[in-house]
Formats: structure tokens, sequence, C-alpha cells
């Protein structure tokens, strides 16, 4: 049994995630990039930190960890696309701040399944973060409506994503190793890579070359956030580490884009940097990591 703490971590994730979340927009923005293409980038840029980390962890080849993987890679790159597709058809300042409740998916399954135990400080805090995750989720931008289409699926990537970092946790308590992780998410990134591509309509190969230059750029940011996340995760209470890791990123993105944009945070958004910042102080006062398993995996040598 190893006690790390997450804080170092999760503090990583907020950065990585914070940078990316200001500028991920632009090539779609700027140069018309589908999502779906930046989605694709996305699944190919995650095998960049694959490699340093398969080369410091190894990799588990049990039967097991497979399937922790995978169910863990496929619900997130899963989510992801079917978020796209959601927000094609419905209103982004409703569905955003339905799949900010998929946090507290992650809670909730973390206290009845892992009997995860929080004090009574850390539980007002993350009471306050899930409040600011739901706040930067809502958006004043709109999309055509689609007679309510979108809701099925927006429920699915809420379930998905909040289930995701159960997984992820669990994985860790009975030895999955980090490396072997994420690597099985970049596989299953890779695996949607093709329905992505046709959901876009093909390649567009003909946007200018800065588009998926910036995408990549932006998305590496995104994939090294993601495996700074699972080394939280595995290191502490998927109960305390969620609610932080997805409401303090959106507090460095408004700030980024304050400067960048010189554009002024909403009233809502305000409320919800102030509710981060002041749940997260208070959820971080739970520090001491769960139980867990050793972080090497155990079958890296295997044959």
């Amino acid at each position: 049994m190893r006690r790390r703490s997450w804080v170092p971590y999760a503090a990583a994730t907020t950065v990585f995630s914070g940078f990316w979340g200001a500028f991920s927009g632009l090539p779609t923005t700027e140069y018309g990039y589908p999502a779906e293409l930046v989605y694709a980038i996305w699944a190919v840029v995650m095998l960049v930190p694959a490699v340093v980390v398969l080369r410091q962890g190894g990799f588990d080849r049990r039967l097991s960890s497979a399937a922790y993987g995978l169910a863990i890679g496929l619900t997130g790159a899963g989510g992801q696309l079917l978020l796209l597709r959601a927000l094609s058809l419905g209103p982004a300042y409703l569905i955003f701040p339905v799949v900010a409740l998929s946090p507290a998916v992650t809670v909730l399954l973390a206290v009845v399944l892992l009997r995860e135990r929080m004090r009574p400080l850390a539980a007002t805090g993350v009471v306050m973060t899930l409040a600011a995750a739901v706040l930067f989720g809502t958006s004043p931008s709109w999309h055509p409506s689609a007679g309510g289409a979108w809701l099925p699926m927006v429920v699915v990537v809420t379930l998905c994503w909040g289930v995701q970092a159960l997984l992820l946790r669990k994985a860790a308590i009975v030895g999955v190793g980090e490396s072997t992780s994420y690597t099985y998410m970049t596989l299953s990134g890779l695996l949607l890579l093709p329905l992505a591509v046709s959901m876009a309509g093909g390649l567009h190969l003909d946007v200018p070359w800065q588009a998926p230059a910036l995408a990549g750029a932006t998305q590496l940011l995104n994939a090294v956030a993601a495996y700074f996340l699972v080394m939280a995760v595995s290191r502490g209470k998927a109960s305390v580490v969620v609610p932080v890791t997805s409401a303090l990123p959106p507090v460095l993105t408004t700030v980024l884009s304050l400067l960048a944009y010189h554009r002024l945070p909403t009233a809502l958004a305000a409320l919800g940097m102030v509710l981060a910042l002041l749940g997260s102080a208070l959820t971080t006062s739970d520090t001491a990591p769960a139980p867990r398993c050793d972080g090497e995996d155990p079958m890296a040598s295997a044959p």
C-alpha cells in the first residue's frame, strides 16, 4: 500500500484542462473545423503521453485489466461523441448544466458502492464544487432545437462520465496501474475514430493547415490533463477528487479568457468561480489518500 497525495495531480489536471478550455474552441470558431475531427485529432494525440507512460509504468496484460480499461475508455470517448451529436440537436445552455452533474453521479456511486466517507467540511466543499460545475455549464449560446431528441443523449453522457470516474478509482483499488488505464483509454478513443470521421462527413482536407495544427496543440493539453486525472483519482477518493477537478479548470479557463480575449465573466460564471475556489479549499481538507493497491502493474512484466 502506498499513501501519496492526490492534490498535486489534481492541480496539474486543473492547469492543463484550464488552458485547454480557454483555447480548445479556436479551430472550430476561427476556421470552421468540425468538432468531430477535433475529437479524431484528440484520439491520435493521446498516443503521445501514452507512449511516455507505458515506458515508465509498463502494461498489464490481464483480461480483468483489459475489461476495466476498455470500460473506462469507451464510457469517456463514447460520451464525448454522443455529446457532439446532442449539441447539434439541442440548446447548449440546457445541455451543459446537465452534463455538469456527472461528478454528482460519481460521488453518489463512490459513497454507495465504494463506501467512501468524507469529513463534514469536505462534504460541504463537494456540494459547493458541484454547484459551481453546474453554474459553469450554463451557457448563453443557443443551438437549433430538435424537439427534445437531445435529452436522452445528454442523460447517457452524464451517466457515462460519472461511471468512468468511478471505474478509474475501482481499477486502482484492484491493482490496475495508471499506465494501463490510460493506454486503454487511448485505444478506446482510437476505436471510435472512424465513427467520428463519418459523423464529420469526411476528413475536410480543404481547410487551412492551421486548423488541424491548432487542434493538435490544444488537444495535447487535453490528453495530458486526462493522464493527470487518472493519477489523481488513483490516489484519492473519487467522491473528493472528481468534484474538484471538475470545478477548478473552468475558473482558470475564465481567467485566461479574460486576459486573452478581454471578456468579462457573466454573473453566474463569477458566482461559479467563488463557489469553486471556496468549495475546493474545503474539499482538499480531506487530503488523506484513500486506501489503494500498489500503483505498479503487478503483471507488467508478464509474457
